[in-house]
């Protein structure tokens, strides 16, 4: 029998870190709704003291998620940005973190507002040419952050060669995987030393539970990941860590459905009249498409597209009157989401730099959900004309 590691993702998804109870045999895992735990004596415990530190319900959660992504260690924290926070917190004042100028506004914020006047250094560059990259390369360059495909562009960034730029900075890599999900590409495959999700997202894929994780396979960074989650205290609760876990079993059920609807709007999109360019990674004609094709299963369901005559009035007329689809911050819920970046999700980066890496008043931004294709591609085309 194969062990868990080597099974294929469906079977890691429905059973990688998860046993049944031992105390009364249910085959989903407890909710350990409990802060402490009873000692027999001083020291002596069964591996639980007190629930900041250690939580059965997580505990599976985290085995779980290291599992789907090919890794040793995994930890949850209270939301995507708290996970952020404590790889940042693992840098010294005077370190240089190299990240992409495409990036999510709030990772962005993070890094700006709260780390920047602790004396750490942020660079914003075009990360899909590596050239520019090793351009920013320095002495101090503790870690290269990466998100692919990006927020909100799609663009797509070669997981491999930013490896070996930090390998040779003996720099970390870190991968932010939520777009992708663990079942469409597996950084730490392709040398990152760690990958951060929003479970928030696909994971939980339910839009009921805010969290983030790490995983990684590096024995030191995880000392590191498990001291700053217990020291910091960000970290997600039981109830949560249960609808994630129980989110997972259906990942690869629908993440492949969020595929084959992705393409199919992603392709009526591009033959529309009033719409002017579709982002989305599996068009042969999309920058780095074969560095997709080479490093993902899959091109996903998020894309984002602008409107001809790039007006922010236009854009916002038309996600008001869609009717499946619901104008919302978030994404990779079984839900259709809209959302439009310039004054939601990316409103927190100055609109001069917004509007460089394509983030234009009209952008509109889709999260495509599960339900029938037809009726998503209908609610588009009654929500544009």
């Amino acid at each position: 029998m194969s062990t868990i590691q080597e099974m294929k993702f469906g079977t890691k998804a429905i059973h990688a870190g998860v046993h049944a109870d031992e105390a009364t045999g249910a085959i989903m895992t407890p909710i350990y709704q409990t802060s402490t735990y009873v000692q027999e004596a001083v020291g002596v415990n069964k591996g639980y003291e007190y629930s900041r530190s250690q939580n059965p319900t997580r505990h599976a959660l985290e085995k779980n998620l290291a599992a789907l992504e090919n890794g040793k260690h995994g930890a949850c924290f209270g939301s995507g940005l708290a996970a952020i926070d404590c790889v940042i917190k693992m840098l010294n004042p005077g370190d240089e973190v190299i990240s992409t100028n495409d990036l999510y506004g709030g990772t962005f914020r993070l890094f700006k507002t709260i780390f920047e006047k602790y004396g750490i250094k942020f660079h914003f560059v075009g990360m899909t040419d590596p050239a520019v990259v090793e351009e920013k390369v320095n002495e101090n360059t503790k870690l290269i952050w990466v998100e692919t495909p990006t927020n909100p562009m799609m663009s797509i960034i070669d997981i491999e060669e930013m490896s070996n730029i930090a390998k040779k900075a003996n720099a970390w890599l870190c991968v932010d995987n939520t777009f992708a999900t663990p079942y469409l590409q597996n950084p730490l495959d392709l040398g990152a030393d760690i990958v951060m999700h929003s479970a928030t997202k696909y994971l939980g894929g339910h839009s009921d539970v805010v969290m983030g994780a790490l995983i990684t396979s590096n024995d030191a960074i995880a000392a590191e990941m498990y001291r700053i989650q217990n020291a910091s205290g960000a970290v997600t609760g039981p109830m949560d860590s249960f609808l994630v876990l129980r989110g997972i079993k259906t990942l690869h059920l629908r993440v492949q459905r969020h595929c084959e609807n992705g393409e199919k709007v992603a392709r009526y999109l591009a033959d529309h009249p009033k719409v002017d360019k579709v982002y989305w990674p599996g068009f042969e004609s999309h920058p780095n498409h074969a560095i997709a094709k080479k490093q993902m299963r899959g091109f996903g369901g998020m894309i984002s597209f602008s409107l001809v005559g790039n007006s922010m009035e236009q854009a916002h007329e038309m996600v008001k009157n869609v009717k499946v689809f619901a104008l919302a911050e978030s994404l990779g819920g079984v839900e259709s989401l809209i959302g439009h970046p310039a004054t939601m999700t990316h409103a927190s980066i100055p609109k001069e730099e917004r509007e460089k890496i394509g983030v234009v008043d009209s952008l509109i931004r889709l999260s495509v959900g599960v339900e029938d294709a037809e009726d998503i591609i209908d609610d588009l085309k009654q929500a544009l004309e």
